[in-house]
């Protein structure tokens, strides 16, 4: 067909980067199993910015699905690269065993997880999950590890609420929690068309908008 962009989403993880060894086309991984979501996180970290004007120095919690969860590998390589904080939160049985190696912290108390952050980032439990008896119930989870006002309330007044997508409402979120003031979902919606523009843009061979010139001081500033 002669693509020039192939934008692959896969269950199985790794076909993207086979595909990319073979194919003529640009290659971008739209999520590959529970391997990684690399424009998600471009996204995630686009709306940090936005909303905190800074990446370095945030602490970011992220709870739910870790184990099974592309969004949160994605996430946690670029925040930890731009110097983030990173807290990891949820069941023991959805935390990878050995995780702390990759330079992040671990809790199982969503208090611990909201109490300091600046960003509060909530995954998607992927319901077919029950089914591994991973949980015991929706019920314990969304009691133990879902935010609502009352929980939101342990954090900081300009804690920012993320989720990738979409959300299981009254499970992860309170829908109070997920429409409220301190929810920016709805931004990570709007910024999700423009990063990925970005990057079909760069991947055609678009070149990076380079930086105004910065205006030149004078030798002998002028003194009032």
């Amino acid at each position: 067909m002669k693509v020039d962009i192939l934008v692959i989403r896969h269950s199985v993880s790794g076909i993207p980067l086979k595909v990319a060894k073979t194919a003529a086309a640009s290659v971008v991984n739209a999520g590959d199993g529970s391997h990684e979501h690399p424009t998600q996180g471009l996204v995630d970290l686009y709306t940090m910015l936005e909303k905190k004007g800074t990446i370095a120095g945030l602490n970011v919690s992220i709870v739910g699905d870790i184990a099974h969860s592309r969004v949160a590998r994605s996430n946690l390589w670029g925040l930890t690269k731009l110097g983030a904080r990173v807290t990891l939160c949820g069941p023991p049985t959805l935390v990878p065993a050995g995780i702390e190696q990759l330079g992040v912290k671990v809790t199982y108390s969503l208090k611990e997880a909201i109490r300091d952050a600046d960003v509060l980032m909530l995954l998607r439990l992927q319901l077919e999950r029950q089914t591994q008896n991973l949980l015991p119930s929706i019920r314990e989870y969304a009691k133990l590890f879902g935010v609502d006002r009352e929980k939101l309330a342990w954090g900081k007044p300009d804690l920012i609420v993320m989720h990738p997508g979409p959300v299981n409402r009254g499970v992860e979120l309170a829908p109070d929690v997920a429409d409220g003031p301190q929810s920016v979902i709805y931004d990570q919606v709007t910024n999700g068309v423009a990063v990925r523009m970005a990057v079909l843009y760069l991947v055609s061979g678009g070149r990076p908008a380079k930086a105004p010139a910065a205006k030149p001081v004078p030798a002998h500033p002028v003194t009032a």
